[in-house]
């Protein structure tokens, strides 16, 4: 029997990172080695996620629980005030990182990308797991080709910190590598309230809409003269995520170098 995949969840006292454990413990080719919460004790991770005691307890320091466990993969859904921190301590000490979170620049990916092919070893950041949000991404960058009027339209809870979400952002970043920038609308509009257009990217708009209650759900409205084709996915649970999550922690232990976006590890 091949050894199994070595795993370590940070956050993993969140609501993402709870489920992180509990699909690692149920996927019979991974072992969860460690957990690190900053704001929960030394409780058993199995028992916390209404599973079988694992005999794996929390801690709260990321680089004591990294050296001690020795995982394969570190899984990250913490946030992007310290995603870029844990992602170098993870690759320095030869831990793939598979990070669930947004706050990466540009130069910051490239950069993780060079630590990443030093050291020989793969990286995921992917701002959404969901195998359903990757396609309906991809279905809209093909459209796009032939729909290139269009508007993007996420939706999150109130609390959420980054507008847009990382996935709009994905969405149209994917589009415009299709589509050539095209500045809609009738030339003379003028916003009476700021901000009422959305957010300006490469020729569309993007609007980001916060309420209480919302999980998380885009779409991607597309029009020519006499039609209008929307393309949308909702998310109802942090559950539709976790197939995508075991995906990734399977296939960053076949690549060398830092991976920008889920879609590359969909066939």
């Amino acid at each position: 029997m091949e050894r199994r995949i070595r795993v370590a969840v940070i956050g993993a006292s969140g609501r993402m990172g709870r489920e992180v454990v509990k699909t690692v413990l149920r996927e019979p080719d991974m072992e969860l080695v460690g957990g690190v919460s900053r704001t929960s004790g030394p409780i058993d991770l199995g028992r916390m996620v209404g599973l079988d005691d694992c005999g794996i307890l929390m801690g709260n320091d990321i680089e004591q629980v990294l050296t001690e466990s020795k995982p394969d993969v570190l899984v990250d859904f913490t946030g992007p005030q310290t995603a870029v921190s844990h992602t170098n301590l993870a690759i320095r000490l030869g831990i793939r990182p598979v990070m669930g979170t947004t706050g990466f620049t540009p130069q910051a990916i490239a950069d993780l990308d060079k630590l990443c092919r030093d050291h020989n070893i793969g990286g995921l950041i992917a701002p959404n797991f969901s195998i359903g949000a990757i396609l309906m991404m991809r279905f809209a960058a093909q459209a796009s080709k032939y729909f290139p009027h269009l508007e993007i339209i996420e939706y999150h809870g109130d609390q959420k910190l980054d507008a847009p979400s990382g996935t709009a952002v994905k969405t149209a970043e994917l589009i415009s590598e299709v589509r050539e920038e095209i500045k809609q609308g009738n030339p003379k509009e003028e916003e009476t309230i700021e901000g009422s257009r959305g957010g300006y990217y490469n020729g569309f708009r993007i609007h980001s809409v916060r309420l209480p209650g919302v999980f998380a759900q885009q779409e991607v409205i597309m029009a020519e003269q006499g039609q209008a084709l929307k393309i949308r996915h909702d998310s109802y649970d942090r559950a539709a995520y976790m197939p995508g999550v075991a995906i990734a922690v399977r296939k960053v232990m076949t690549y060398t170098g830092m991976i920008y976006g889920f879609e590359h590890f969909i066939d």
